[in-house]
């Protein structure tokens, strides 16, 4: 027989961006957990640190799957099971001319604002923000508007593929003000290896889209996909799932 795992992307899916889980949402998994017998995962490319800061150290024993990094540090049922290297899979040399040209190219960008942290080193991927993940959450908000309307992280992405198209790497779009770069097959779908065949895993994420860093994991033949506007939208969608 079957088992279910709902599988969720974190920021924009279950949180907004960058915020904690509200008590209702986190509730209704406890509740879908406890009496329809889901197993609970996430899978996302923020670093296992911010996972814990946006659904509190808790999570760890209430989800069996945790999957940071999009699933290159891999904990099951609160237990480090996995951990794999970018650096060490790209390559120093290449590692170093990815992060040189990005700031060339950043350098001659104009935004409403800049700040720090440009690059956020993580196990699992290079996360590059041309704002900087320096910014508060209301120069978040208008990166993001602004990079609605003039395609900021697009064009960086196109001009990524243009220069390192032979590399074999991914540049995926995620949350409100950042770049994900991957070796290709290290997006969402990664975590796949590690849950057993017998579940069926609805997948819910908001990056859904080509580009974004949801769409494979979205798209892929093992997975039910739920695109998702917000988290209220998931809570929604959950209800409807199982007449709530």
């Amino acid at each position: 027989m079957k088992r279910t795992l709902l599988l969720f992307d974190v920021d924009g899916t279950l949180t907004k961006p960058r915020c904690m889980v509200t008590n209702a949402l986190y509730n209704l998994l406890l509740q879908l957990k406890k009496e329809k017998g889901v197993s609970l995962g996430i899978v996302g490319g923020s670093d296992l640190s911010k996972q814990k800061e946006q659904l509190g150290e808790r999570f760890m024993r209430d989800f069996e799957y945790v999957f940071s990094e999009n699933g290159l540090v891999y904990y099951k049922n609160n237990e480090l099971q996995h951990e794999g290297s970018f650096a060490t899979a790209l390559g120093e040399d290449r590692l170093q001319t990815l992060m040189n040209e990005s700031m060339r190219h950043f350098a001659d960008v104009r935004l409403p604002v800049k700040r720090g942290t440009f690059f956020e080193y993580r196990k699992g991927l290079l996360n590059v923000s041309p704002c900087g993940r320096g910014v508060s959450q209301e120069e978040r908000d208008a990166f993001e508007e602004y990079d609605s309307v003039h395609h900021i992280r697009k064009k960086y992405v196109e001009l990524m593929n243009t220069l390192f198209g032979t590399w074999d790497l991914n540049f995926a779009i995620g949350g409100q003000i950042s770049v994900d770069i991957y070796p290709k097959g290290w997006d969402k779908t990664y975590c796949l290896q590690f849950i057993p065949d017998d579940y069926t895993i609805h997948f819910f994420g908001d990056k859904t889209d080509v580009g974004g860093n949801d769409h494979e994991l979205y798209e892929h033949p093992r997975t039910v996909g739920h695109k998702v506007a917000n988290p209220d939208d998931t809570m929604r969608i959950l209800q409807d799932m199982y007449n709530l």
